[in-house]
């Protein structure tokens, strides 16, 4: 499992995710989530497009880095999901408690007002 993160022009941040987000997987890089997500109040995007397999593990942890970010008055959002990550988030109902897009672009529209709001 890999991750990389990247500080967008508008304030926000990007975290791709690419690999198995399995319990291997999920082990490899949670700290790293946790401190990319969790740590300060911002607006941030989880680009899952890379993911290739997501399991119960690695939704606990994208919901609790999102409910973590979202209890600092900041905003995780999801995007660009392969099919199969896509049919396990909506089964799981979790794209109904964190916010799931299509593109970066659309989720950055989304978070374009905390963006705003944070560099204020």
């Amino acid at each position: 499992m890999n991750l990389r993160v990247t500080s967008l022009d508008d304030g926000i941040t990007l975290v791709a995710l690419s690999g198995r987000m399995d319990v291997t997987g999920t082990q490899e890089i949670e700290m790293k989530l946790t401190t990319s997500t969790a740590v300060r109040k911002a607006a941030i995007i989880v680009d899952l497009s890379g993911m290739e397999f997501l399991a119960s593990i690695g939704i606990r942890a994208l919901l609790s880095n999102a409910k973590a970010q979202g209890m600092r008055g900041g905003k995780m959002v999801l995007c660009n999901p392969r099919l199969p990550v896509q049919q396990v988030l909506e089964a799981t109902g979790i794209d109904t408690l964190i916010p799931m897009f299509r593109t970066v672009e659309a989720a950055q529209e989304y978070l374009a007002p905390l963006a705003r709001e944070l560099k204020d």
